[in-house]
Order: structure tokens, then sequence, then C-alpha cells
């Protein structure tokens, strides 16, 4: 069996440009569904928004740094839980805020901050703890990985559809109000498709190398959505701004890892195996802590007031 730092997943240039579509549909579905007024939003809650921002793009890429340490994982495979780690959250949080009845302006206004402040913080984050881990530095070395690349990539697949989309909710509200609903849910189709079709092409490595992303894909995913919750606690938020925080922080947009894996890193092995599946187990997981969130509040006795 070879070294899965070795291996690499196949993906032809007309899969990438599709994936890069794909992301920037999901983004374009993010901004559909933001308002101006989330960002003046967010203004009056800064602290509540930076809690959640330093969660997001400080503790969690530290803490993901030291769980592959603990767990003394191959090069790729730290790499991709670094990246997925560094990676802003999707609308799926927004999604899962709301099932989970959690605070979903707290949520939306979150979204929105940390997919801006990603295009700056995301490669910067990725080269700060890959050049500090012991085995993935040599990697990146390797590659000769250049923040300012992927900055320019990070803005060209969040930014661009971003402003656009903001400017067709300023502008064309009616038109946004229908895209909303039909972007966002083709855009996961689409990507759960090429993920599949990935799979299925190199199904060989998949079967051969899943069992060793497995538990760190786990672990980590747990680690996230229990960063976002403590931190919602340690912090006394209400209940519904705790629920809003758990999957703002628990949820990230591996499909856009997964994209950098194979435009930077030549689909490296170990990592794309990590994006690949954390974008999977991400949602499994978020719905799990959704539902039971949701069975409890429905179980909860209901108070009534005397008229």
């Amino acid at each position: 069996m070879n070294d899965v730092d070795s291996i690499r997943i196949a993906f032809d240039e007309a899969s990438l440009t599709t994936l890069r579509i794909v992301i920037a549909a999901i983004l374009f579905g993010v901004a559909l569904d933001t308002r101006l007024e989330d960002f003046a939003r967010a203004l009056r809650r800064p602290g509540t928004i930076a809690i959640g921002i330093a969660a997001q793009f400080l503790l969690l890429p530290a803490i993901t740094f030291v769980l592959t340490l603990v767990l003394d994982l191959r090069a790729s495979l730290a790499l991709g839980l670094i990246l997925v780690a560094c990676c802003p959250p999707g609308n799926v949080s927004n999604i899962l805020t709301h099932r989970a009845g959690g605070d979903v302006a707290l949520s939306v206004s979150m979204t929105a901050v940390g997919n801006v402040l990603s295009i700056f913080l995301m490669p910067v984050n990725l080269a700060l703890w890959g050049s500090l881990h012991p085995t993935g530095r040599e990697v990146l070395r390797g590659i000769a990985l250049e923040p300012m690349d992927m900055l320019a990539e990070v803005g060209l697949v969040i930014g661009v559809p971003f402003v656009v989309g903001l400017a067709i909710v300023r502008w064309l509200p009616r038109v946004a109000e229908v895209g909303k609903r039909i972007v966002s849910p083709l855009a996961f189709l689409g990507l759960t498709g090429i993920i599949v079709v990935g799979v299925t092409n190199n199904w060989d490595i998949f079967v051969t190398y899943i069992g060793l992303v497995v538990v760190a894909v786990f672990l980590h995913d747990a680690l996230a959505l229990a960063l976002g919750y403590g931190i919602g606690r340690a912090t006394r938020l209400p209940e519904d701004s705790t629920k809003a925080m758990t999957f703002e922080v628990g949820i990230r947009n591996a499909g856009l890892g997964l994209l950098l894996v194979f435009t930077y890193f030549d689909g490296l092995g170990g990592m794309a195996l990590v994006a690949a599946w954390w974008g999977i187990w991400d949602i499994i997981a978020g719905l799990a802590v959704a539902t039971v969130w949701r069975r409890r509040s429905a179980d909860r006795p209901r108070v009534e007031v005397a008229a």
C-alpha cells in the first residue's frame, strides 16, 4: 500500500472548473440570503460577533493543530484538517440553526462577516499553521504555496459571487427572493454530485485509505461543534444564540477546501480524502445535533399565561 502522502486523486481541469462554479454558486446563494442590514445588525452586536470570529479563525485552527500532533497524523492528513479548519462557514449553518430553534439572525450575520473575513484570513491561517506543523511544513515547501495566490483564488470564488449576490439583493430583491430558493439547493446537489463522481473514479484509493481519516474527521468535527457550544456557554449567551454559535464554529465549507486541494496541492491524497469526508460527515453530525435540540424544545412543557 502506498503512503497516503504520495498518492494523488485524479481530477481533470474540466472537473476543477465545474467545482469552482459550484463553490461560487454556494457563496452566491449565501449572499442572496444576506441583507446589508445583517452587517448593520452585526455592528450592533460587536462583542458576540467578535467572539464567534475569534473562535472560528483563531481557536479552531489552533485546536486543530494540537489534534494533528496528538493523533500523530501523516502530513497530508494533518494539512487536510488544518485546511478545513481555516475554511469559512457556509449557509448550511443557517439551515441547521433554524432547525435547532436557534438565533437565525445571529447565524446569518456571522456567516456573512465570516465569509468576507475569510478571503484574507484563510490563506494566512493555512500558511501559518501549515508552516508550524512538523511534517506538514515539508509539503508546503515542496509546493511553494504563496498566500497571495490563494487569496486571489479565494477572492474569486467567494468575494466576486458574494458582491454580485449582495448587489442583486439590493437592486433586484424579488429576483434574490426567488433565486435563494433555487441556487443554494442546486449548488449543494452539484457539490454532492462532484464528490460522488470523484469517489467513484477513485474508488480503490477511497476504500484503501478512508479508514485513516474517519476517526480524525469524527474527532475534529466533534471538537469544532463542542468549541462553538463551549464558547456560547462560557460567554453566557442565550440558548438560541449558543445554538447559532455552535453551528457557525462547527460547520465548515469543506467544498471550498476541496477546491483548494486540487488547485494548489495537486489532489494530494490525504488532504482530498479529509476534505471530501469532512463535507459529508459535517452535515450528518450537524443534522444530528440540530434534531436533538429540536426534539428537546418540542418536549418542553408550554407555559400557559393567564389572560
